[in-house]
């Protein structure tokens, strides 16, 4: 094989919510290395989504959850050149780099929002990504809609 397996990284959960998936989607958000920053940036938004939100019996950290099982694409298209031509190829997606795609995608389309500070963009997008609308999720669609536009292709698979 060309490639080899890459280990799991194993993730401490955070010290608020006890999960390692918030450690996984901090370590997303953090940049230059501020990662206390990163933490107050996402337990801010927890706490906005908190204030926010419509359902009362539902968590703040149960929104976002939900938010990013919404946002979690589950097939991409891979280029592949048969025959002189490239060809998009769908694929599926191991659920480890669904995940990792999922925060990606949200935190990409909060930091392009137009609200005045991070945690108000990332509260935002989370509650509408809760809500099956806004950017992220309408990227996930697009993601879907290429890889069922080039079905025809998927018996090229790698």
């Amino acid at each position: 094989m060309r490639k080899f397996k890459s280990k799991k990284k194993i993730y401490q959960p955070d010290h608020k919510f006890k999960e390692t998936l918030v450690t996984r989607f901090v370590n997303h958000l953090m940049k230059n290395g501020k990662k206390t920053l990163a933490y107050k940036i996402f337990y801010k938004s927890i706490d906005e989504i908190e204030k926010k939100k419509d359902n009362k019996k539902k968590s703040g950290i149960e929104i976002w959850k939900k938010a990013l099982k919404n946002v979690m694409p589950h097939v991409e298209v891979r280029s592949r050149r048969i025959g002189g031509s490239n060809i998009q190829i769908p694929t599926q997606i191991k659920p480890y780099v669904k995940v990792t795609k999922a925060m990606k995608l949200l935190i990409n389309c909060a930091r392009k929002r137009n609200e005045k500070s991070m945690y108000k963009k990332l509260a935002e997008e989370t509650l509408s990504a809760s809500k099956k609308e806004g950017t992220a999720f309408k990227k996930r669609e697009n993601i879907h809609k290429i890889a069922e536009a080039n079905k025809a292709f998927s018996h090229f698979r790698f």
